[in-house]
């Protein structure tokens, strides 16, 4: 782009350069032969890419770390089903790539909002109580190196680029806890092509997590000391970590030309132990946290609207089905975090994360 750029530069430059100085003559007056006139070089767009979907899909097994109820057989259900609405943004402009999605997510009533009679997370009895609303926001932009430095460089073999990659979540829900998750990443990504115009990305980044917690607010449970045994306004401070972030795409093109309608996709995230998840009370009076894997190891997707309507169409509605997986959720460790957890050593099921997850994507 930058070359279009100085090519057009230079016809200007040249046009000034060659254009005649001095005063009109005779054959300045004289019939000149007719020139069709030069098409003006197409405007070339600020986004190269710009992508918009909106999605709705159904978590059938979702869970929220310490929302639970008992069975009568002494275990927990700490499962919930979740209905999801979610918007994404993907643009590729000149220098990298910006990623946008906020979702909301509906629980059923064994992950109830607050207040509740019941709430499986204070007394772990059953509650009949709406269930919680939360909405979570992720951003993550990039700024390619190939394209900063005008090289090829960063590129060798299947990798295709490297990347400076910055990010930042937020999150709020209406449960009693009140979590209002801030974090921030920072790092490199590792672009990697895949066959049939896939891709694969990898990015180690520096992690570093805010939050709060109702239970840990001054007044929950008597009058504490603020900064000891309690926070004044229930804020969590962790310990900055590692994080390891990876995602890809592929079509599946190695089918009959019949079926080249399915594409696989899925992504994994790693996230480094960030302290206590009391912090930043004294350590001691919570329980450690736990490497968290959040991941949906794989989605099939149909493009329908390249089935119905053609390759002119394609992926403007795609229908899907994937697998998530989340352990030890927020960082909780499952196996351990009394009342959260696990009762009495018994697991309450609702710290990892088993389901499966269908729903319809509509590109606008």
């Amino acid at each position: 782009m930058l070359s279009c750029f100085r090519l057009a530069a230079l016809f200007l430059l040249s046009t000034f350069v060659l254009a005649p100085v001095g005063r009109a003559t005779a054959a300045d007056a004289a019939p000149k032969p007719k020139h069709k006139a030069v098409k003006a070089a197409p405007e070339i767009p600020f986004f190269l890419v710009n992508d918009n979907r909106l999605t709705y899909a159904y978590i059938f097994s979702g869970t929220d770390p310490g929302a639970f109820s008992p069975r009568g057989d002494g275990t927990y259900n700490g499962t919930t089903g979740k209905h999801v609405l979610a918007f994404t943004h993907f643009d590729v402009w000149a220098y990298g790539t910006n990623f946008v999605n906020v979702a909301a997510f509906k629980s059923g009533p064994n992950d109830p909002a607050t207040p509740c009679t019941s709430p499986g997370f204070v007394f772990a009895a059953p509650a009949s109580c709406e269930g919680a609303l939360e909405i979570y926001g992720l951003f993550r932009s990039t700024l390619g190196f190939n394209e900063m430095f005008d090289t090829k460089a960063f590129s060798y073999g299947p990798l295709h680029n490297v990347s400076l990659i910055v990010g930042a979540d937020a999150n709020t829900q209406n449960t009693f806890v009140a979590p209002a998750k801030r974090d921030i990443v920072a790092g490199l990504q590792f672009a990697f092509d895949l066959p049939y115009k896939g891709y694969f990305n990898v990015a180690p980044l520096y992690y570093k997590e805010w939050n709060h917690n109702g239970f840990l607010k001054c007044g929950v449970f008597g009058p504490g000391t603020p900064g000891v045994t309690c926070l004044s306004d229930g804020k969590t401070d962790y310990n900055g970590t590692w994080a390891v972030e990876t995602n890809y795409f592929m079509e599946l093109g190695f089918l009959p030309e019949s079926m080249q309608y399915f594409s696989i996709s899925g992504r994994a995230a790693w996230y480094g132990k960030k302290g206590d998840q009391n912090a930043p009370l004294p350590a001691g009076l919570g329980t450690a946290t736990a490497v968290e894997l959040n991941s949906e190891p794989i989605r099939l997707t149909l493009d329908a609207g390249k089935l119905m309507w053609g390759q002119q169409h394609s992926h403007r509605l795609d229908v899907w089905i994937a697998y998530r997986y989340w352990r030890n959720k927020f960082g909780l460790d499952s196996k351990a975090s009394p009342g959260v957890c696990t009762v009495a050593g018994v697991s309450t099921n609702s710290c990892t994360e088993q389901s499966a997850y269908a729903g319809v994507t509509v590109k606008f």
